[in-house]
């Protein structure tokens, strides 16, 4: 196992990932606020899913896949462009419903809160490069088998970033039961949400 100050430089290196905006954060921020803790624990555990596989992809050599077919790369990354331009499309949609419609309404594009969040995460192959690059620079041959230490490693990565998207739903919930007295209030987040899903995809279609 990594030595302490490894480690905390490895969980630090999550942190400093998991505070920035991204698809993922506005993912559950968008499904907490439309559907409340149920919606944004069950997008959480999607995100949770696909960042497992993540974790069991880039500890089986998966990222080597990648450099040896790079168009298999590039087909992964113009599916997740195109799958968060398809959550635009569904926000921008939203934007003309009353509030009252949006709260009773099933989820954009009709996805569960579930599968959003695994699809938002698992179409995103910079999110498994991440992955695939960040782990083994924390391995350590010398001290045993690699796997149990990918598994630690992995283990840690799904579960911090499980009790982030927890904090960003309560969040999310706590804000949108506050009375939104202006229209642009109410918009607000939405506009918000639809811009980080665009650059998501825009950042993807321009490697």
């Amino acid at each position: 196992m990594p030595a302490n100050s490894t480690l905390w430089l490895y969980i630090a290196a999550l942190i400093a990932v998991y505070i920035l905006p991204g698809a993922d954060m506005a993912m559950v921020m968008q499904q907490s606020a439309q559907r409340g803790w149920r919606g944004g624990l069950q997008t959480a555990l999607g995100l949770a899913l696909s960042r497992s596989l993540h974790v069991s992809a880039a500890g089986l050599g998966l990222a080597a896949a990648f450099q040896r077919f790079p168009s298999l790369f590039v087909a992964v990354r113009w599916l997740g462009a195109a799958y968060l331009l398809w959550l635009t499309w569904g926000v921008v949609q939203s934007l003309f419903k009353s509030a009252s419609d949006t709260h009773a309404a099933p989820s954009p594009n009709g996805l569960p809160p579930f599968a959003r969040g695994f699809l938002t995460n698992l179409l995103n192959p910079k999110a498994f490069l991440f992955t695939a690059l960040l782990l083994p620079q924390f391995i350590h041959p010398g001290e045993g088998e690699l796997w149990p230490q990918y598994l630690r490693l992995g283990s840690i990565l799904v579960l911090l970033g499980l009790a982030f998207d927890a904090l960003y739903t309560g969040l999310a919930v706590h804000i949108s039961q506050r009375p939104a007295r202006h229209p642009l209030i109410r918009i607000l987040p939405k506009l918000v949400f639809a811009s980080i899903f665009t650059l998501t995809a825009l950042r993807l279609i321009t490697g």
